[in-house]
């Protein structure tokens, strides 16, 4: 009989990650556990994926309220400061807010609406068309936000985050002004110093500002790029990336991962004989239909990979072909034919008819969606995941 099972991911439990841990021993030996455990072979081409917080978390990669709040300062000299299109976030943006309040005399802090870049509603559309306002233009007071739509909590958190982060720059004792607004240039009538909060659109951001009259500029990925006070930092994301570990600390998003996957692949081959591939994964990169969040609040969905899981999928559409090239077809013959059309597929399938349809995204991403998915993010004890079958067709056996 014909093989029954295609892809397989497992969460996988491992010990809880401290500071200074030897991951690539970990996740190694909680491979080679979990496969006498589960009763599945090592094969190769099989993908071991870890959580962006095991690594960082491994590394000690933390820093502080203060840490953030020097930065800041010394990069905006402690004056007012236009925060603008951060996200709706207790664990991924409040921190941050924080610290960056805390460096600053005065935040003018601008809201993105009728929801932040990853989904998160302060209002809905219907509500923006029954008031008359068009998001694209018009500028909102907090007072004119007030008084059209009231105080609004999020459906799933039950927080009201212009109260939550109004409070928050306070407490941390500097001004505060709120505007709503999806124009970058909106926020220059009251500062020309602005740090920009976006996570996928940063770049577009910077540029209209430069471009426009401000003066200092920098987004998230420049806050905490170096080391401030011996903190953690990440080069290339700064603040991107980072999640709630205490009340005052923050996790960074984690660094030099090339070096650890690749370590791992190697360390697995010399157990196994087996060539897996190894990435550090983030957040999925997937939308949820009734909250309408965007899950990829992390800068990427991989930090960091082996080389084979470079590239996007190269497969063709199996009804496509079932109800196109092999219509008159059914039974061992529709299968030995749809068989063949898979063995003489080309390397490079883009613009081919019969390939319609496949999800057009790199590997990394698909794959960290899966392992996002697989893992979650509550109390699974499941950071490390291991697949299989990804790679394989309808003609593996």
């Amino acid at each position: 009989m014909s093989r029954m099972i295609g892809t397989v991911s497992r969460g996988l439990r491992a010990p809880i990650i401290r500071q200074g841990d030897d991951l690539v021993k970990i996740v190694t030996d909680t491979v080679l556990e979990a496969s006498v455990d589960g009763g599945f072979e090592i094969k190769n081409r099989d993908i071991v994926a870890m959580t962006e917080s095991i690594v960082a978390r491994a590394q000690g990669n933390y820093a502080s309220v203060d840490d953030i709040a020097a930065d800041v300062k010394s990069k905006f000299g402690g004056e007012t400061v236009g925060v603008i299109f951060p996200i709706l976030s207790r664990n991924r943006f409040a921190i941050c807010l924080r610290g960056i309040a805390k460096g600053a005399k005065k935040v003018v802090l601008m809201l993105s609406y009728p929801s932040d870049e990853v989904g998160n509603h302060l209002v809905s559309l219907d509500a923006l068309d029954e008031k008359g306002i068009d998001p694209y233009k018009d500028v909102l007071t907090q007072e004119k936000y007030r008084e059209l739509f009231g105080y609004e909590k999020h459906r799933f958190t039950g927080v009201d985050y212009v109260e939550y982060y109004e409070h928050l720059i306070r407490e941390a004792g500097a001004e505060a002004e709120i505007i709503f607004a999806n124009d970058a240039r909106a926020i220059l009538p009251y500062t020309k110093n602005v740090l920009c909060c976006d996570i996928h659109s940063r770049f577009r951001t910077k540029r209209i500002l430069i471009a426009n009259g401000a003066e200092r500029v920098y987004g998230l990925d420049e806050i905490l790029n170096t080391s401030v006070n011996g903190s953690g930092y990440n080069e290339k994301y700064g603040l991107l990336g980072s999640n709630k570990a205490t009340e005052d600390q923050i996790k960074l998003f984690p660094r030099d991962c090339q070096s650890l996957v690749e370590a791992i692949q190697k360390e697995i081959f010399n157990k196994t004989g087996k060539n897996v591939e190894v990435m550090v994964y983030g957040d999925g990169a997937f939308k949820d239909p009734i909250g309408k969040i965007w899950e990829l609040a992390d800068p990427v969905v991989s930090p960091a990979y082996t080389s084979g899981l470079e590239g996007t999928p190269n497969e063709l559409k199996l009804k496509y072909l079932a109800d196109n090239d092999f219509a008159d077809l059914s039974g061992d013959a529709l299968k030995e034919a749809i068989n063949q059309k898979i063995i003489e597929k080309e390397n490079n399938l883009v613009g081919n008819m019969a390939s319609e349809g496949t999800t057009p995204r790199q590997l990394t991403d698909l794959i960290g969606s899966l392992c996002d998915l697989t893992s979650g993010s509550g109390d699974k004890g499941t950071p490390v995941i291991y697949i299989q079958g990804y790679f394989d067709n309808y003609t593996t056996e």
